[in-house]
């Protein structure tokens, strides 16, 4: 994780968008996550996108991290909360939302200190090492 101070800011870098960002509790959260993703799961960086718009029921939403599969598919959604929200129903229920729209396999919810991975069925399951994707850039990041 590459921090800097702006003024009275802390900035974090975001390496999957390339650019700085204010470090709020969520940020640190999604940035952790994702550097886990790549570091320890093995998913590639080109297939995760990070604060997408998406529509839902004609308002405009952003969703947290999108991972795609080998055929560019939405593979995982993720919903990314700050470490002192608690990963209940609501955002249990944010998440499937998004997710009528995405249409992701699976469906992550985190709030850095737990999380959740639920399949198609509804199921807690947990979340595979992704060397498949590598194939993907040549097993480049």
């Amino acid at each position: 994780m590459r921090l800097k101070k702006r003024g009275a800011q802390t900035l974090i870098f975001d390496f999957i968008r390339k650019k700085w960002l204010v470090l709020t509790p969520e940020e640190w959260v999604r940035q952790h996550l994702v550097n886990y993703l790549v570091t320890e799961k093995k998913f590639i960086a080109s297939s995760i996108s990070i604060e997408k718009e998406l529509i839902l029921n004609d308002l405009k939403k952003r969703y947290d991290v999108v991972v795609y599969n080998r055929n560019l598919q939405p593979y995982l959604i993720i919903e990314c909360k700050a470490p002192y929200v608690a990963l209940d129903r609501p955002v249990v229920e944010q998440a499937l939302r998004y997710n009528l729209t995405v249409k992701a396999e699976l469906l992550m919810i985190t709030n850095g200190i737990s999380d959740l991975v639920f399949n198609l069925k509804n199921e807690v399951v947990e979340l595979p090492i992704q060397n498949i994707f590598r194939s993907l850039n040549g097993g480049h990041q």
